[in-house]
């Protein structure tokens, strides 16, 4: 942490992207994204990748125990934004996850940087478990073909 400004790491590997249109509603009184909605943009990447990638909703999961983001340039209507997901640092009942934002129409452009760390719990026991070995496989494992 530089500050109040958390740097992604080196050591980090793309799992999953996806593409977030941006709508007329995410936008505030600025005429910009509110800053809610890159959180919610985030999220929305985060679970799309949980539920398809990694494992369907059951009843042990994820939980975030801290989020953040670096807000690096507005956002604005109309537009695209590439949410790219990368994970970090794996332990044994949690792991780091990494996000960039940026507009389709602007490549390789950043206009927001955060991450979250997720621990893996049993829901009706609210405590950490380890990370299943099938979860922790797919969690490892670099992103090579494109999302369906």
């Amino acid at each position: 942490m530089s500050g109040l400004r958390f740097e992604l790491p080196e050591q980090r590997h793309l799992v999953f992207e996806m593409v977030i249109p941006v709508r007329w509603g995410d936008m505030d009184a600025m005429g910009h994204v509110n800053n809610t909605i890159y959180f919610r943009y985030m999220e929305i990447v985060r679970l799309e990748w949980i539920h398809r990638r990694v494992a369907p909703p059951g009843p042990q999961g994820p939980v975030i125990v801290n989020a953040f983001c670096n807000f690096l340039r507005q956002i604005e209507y109309p537009g695209e934004v590439l949410a790219r997901h990368y994970v970090g640092e794996v332990g044994r009942s949690s792991f780091d996850t990494w996000i960039t934002l940026e507009r389709t129409d602007r490549p390789g452009v950043r206009y927001a940087e955060g991450g979250a760390r997720i621990v893996w719990v049993d829901y009706a026991a609210q405590k950490s478990v380890p990370l299943p070995a099938e979860v922790r496989a797919l969690i490892e494992a670099p992103f090579a073909t494109s999302p369906s």
